[in-house]
């Protein structure tokens, strides 16, 4: 199973997903007829009075008229479909797009964690031109993952790597966004394409996350250095690059920490490890990558805007997007900062993590195949 299909599979799992919302906006509406007001009716046309009551007359018998098949060519297959014994298609329910229906569509765009401002700009554009026509659900689907696809396309940017030797990946995040196994999906991709990574645990106040580092680092047979509890973060930074440069490694990926309850202290700590590295090579960090959590909803927004102040972030990872259907949050974070999105995470294993697509993954958001 390809990635995006397992995407798509895992978005599907849910209640709350969007494909469904929009079948259901559809469904709602599909067959309504608006009652023609008085004001509508052709000028000078008043109401039929009421015929007088008519004695009825005996009734007669007449001939029942044989149905003819030319007059109503839906009511039969066509040709081919008589050849080959096909029946006819059944046509999907069809729902005239109005003010009542685009309000229904916002408003399951921002339980999406689409946001607001987002919202009302992609239904905007999928009204225009468009008012009054019927629409089905399918292509109710295929205006919006078009929408979605536009918005986050520019931003669908795999990782760049330089000829700079190391590259140094500065990775930042709260504790508990997945940052510590996205450093170890990332650096066994990366060994896996013939790269030579050395990973450095950054976070040196959490026993866990270096322990999960290790653990990854052994999987992927790639160095991790760590240092003891507590030990100064920028000082292992600095140890990690002279390791990366006397071992000629390609990348050097540092973990930070993301405790965010004293943003000052996080502040002047990545501040630190920034200068010190700087030492080694004025040019680095190279890259800066924020992973987010795709099950914080909007709190992700407010993330960004955070890091982008403590951190000088060049793009991001989203992760657990196989935790939530509400993934339009990613569309949200493209449409507001413009970001690069590197990669998106569905899960634990070392596949569970690929280069962001725009068009397979609006497709898979709102319920379409391939």
């Amino acid at each position: 199973m390809s990635f995006f299909s397992k995407l798509r599979d895992r978005l599907t799992r849910s209640s709350s997903k969007i494909g469904a919302g929009l079948d259901e906006i559809v469904s709602d509406g599909a067959g309504e007829e608006k009652p023609a007001s008085a004001s509508e009716r052709p000028a000078g046309l008043a109401p039929a009075p009421a015929p007088a009551a008519q004695p009825m007359p005996a009734p007669v018998a007449e001939p029942q008229p044989t149905a003819d098949p030319a007059a109503s060519p839906d009511a039969r297959p066509g040709m081919l479909g008589r050849i080959f014994g096909r029946a006819p298609a059944i046509a999907e329910p069809r729902r005239e797009l109005d003010d009542e229906m685009l309000e229904q569509l916002e408003e399951m765009l921002i339980q999406a964690d689409m946001g607001v401002e987002t919202a009302l700009r992609v239904t905007a554009n999928i009204a225009e031109g468009r008012m009054g026509r019927r629409i089905s659900a399918t292509e109710l689907k295929e205006l919006l993952a078009g929408e979605i696809a536009r918005i986050m396309t520019p931003v669908a940017k795999p990782l760049p790597l330089y000829p700079k030797r190391p590259q140094v990946v500065l990775v930042v995040g709260v504790n508990g966004s997945g940052k510590t196994t996205t450093i170890g999906k990332l650096a066994s991709q990366f060994k896996a394409a013939g790269k030579k990574v050395v990973i450095a645990a950054g976070d040196t106040f959490r026993a866990a996350a270096v322990e999960q580092l290790q653990v990854w680092g052994q999987r992927a047979g790639v160095p991790v250095m760590t240092a003891p509890e507590g030990t100064d973060p920028a000082s292992l930074a600095f140890d990690a690059m002279t390791r990366a440069e006397a071992e000629g490694a390609d990348l050097l990926m540092i973990d930070t920490a993301g405790r965010l309850q004293n943003r000052q202290d996080l502040m002047e700590e990545l501040a630190k490890i920034v200068r010190v590295i700087r030492k080694k090579d004025p040019s680095a960090p190279h890259n800066t990558l924020l992973v987010l959590d795709a099950t914080t909803g909007q709190n992700a927004l407010s993330q960004v805007e955070t890091f982008r102040k403590l951190a000088d972030v060049s793009g991001l990872v989203m992760t657990k997007l196989d935790g939530t259907a509400r993934g339009g949050v990613l569309v949200a974070l493209a449409d507001r900062f413009g970001l690069p999105i590197h990669a998106i995470g569905v899960g634990e294993q070392i596949d569970d993590l690929d280069a962001f697509d725009a068009r397979e993954f609006a497709r898979a958001l709102v319920g379409l195949g391939d």
